[in-house]
């Protein structure tokens, strides 16, 4: 008689009902309603509790990322993740890493539109603002050949030794995998402290001009990807550390991998276009 309990004879994943889909659409609605009250001072039956629900929206978040991302490591582990299955998972990464993409090129978009049309006559609120020049006038931008060129050097490094990491971990070098990834995390947490200092050290703020906005709004949101991926990276030294990679089973590091080499490449874009590019006949603060 045929065992009516035999393991599924396909190699797709049918997956477990699972509530983190549901938590986390809760969730995030929580947090949309506290952060609109918070902003705007709104009261719910004499109670302002906006910065409350948005906070526990945003604890619900968190929590559901973690549970969610814990159940697919699990999944991994069990043999969920068939050949077949991690090229799906391959392609949703790679539309993940497009609309990044995307996210970025809006903020190069705006960037682009104030610095190459400075002077456009119909924008003249714009002139107003910039005096018709660029950088705007009274602007002293940072010098890219000091603290930005550092950056640029680390997030270089970091990109050679998390290649590194993944070429000894096809070759089944554990010993390589932990020291490849140890390096790159700490290059990433010393790019963002180098970033945070020159932030709290820049000659514009944020506010009253289009050149900080552009500014802080790109660099800002790259920095952010950057905290990102270290922590990505973080959980795979840990995940190396407890044995759960293979040479033929990584597809979590080697998401990491590629989501910190397309960090890496932003950051050149940034680096030759709002550093060096504004730099050009500007005044600089070294």
């Amino acid at each position: 008689m045929a065992d009516t309990h035999a393991g599924p004879n396909h190699d797709y994943h049918l997956v477990n009902p699972s509530p983190w889909p549901l938590v986390g659409s809760i969730s995030a609605f929580v947090t949309a309603v506290g952060g609109i009250m918070w902003m705007k001072g709104l009261a719910l039956g004499g109670l302002k509790l906006g910065a409350f629900l948005f906070g526990a929206g945003f604890i619900g978040i968190l929590y559901v990322m973690i549970a969610w991302w814990t159940d697919v490591v699990h999944e991994a582990e069990n043999g969920d993740h068939t050949p077949v299955v991690q090229i799906s998972h391959r392609y949703g990464m790679i539309l993940f890493i497009a609309s990044e993409v995307m996210f970025f090129v809006a903020w190069f978009w705006a960037f682009f539109d104030a610095s190459l049309f400075f002077n456009e006559t119909k924008e003249y609120a714009r002139v107003a603002f910039t005096g018709g020049v660029w950088p705007p006038k009274g602007i002293e931008v940072v010098d890219p050949w000091n603290l930005p060129l550092l950056n640029t050097l680390l997030l270089l490094t970091s990109g050679t030794t998390v290649t590194w990491a993944h070429h000894a971990l096809l070759q089944n070098d554990r010993k390589g995998l932990i020291q490849g990834l140890i390096l790159t995390i700490v290059l990433g947490a010393v790019f963002s402290c180098v970033q945070a200092y020159e932030y709290a050290h820049a000659p514009f703020a944020f506010k009253g001009s289009i050149f900080g906005a552009t500014f802080f709004m790109a660099t800002g949101f790259h920095g952010f990807h950057v905290l990102i991926g270290t922590i990505f990276l973080l959980v795979c030294l840990i995940r190396a550390n407890a044995g759960q990679f293979t040479p033929r089973q990584h597809l979590g590091f080697e998401f990491a991998a590629w989501y910190w080499h397309f960090v890496d490449v932003v950051w050149l874009f940034l680096f030759s276009c709002i550093y060096v590019w504004s730099s050009v006949g500007a005044s600089i603060e070294g």
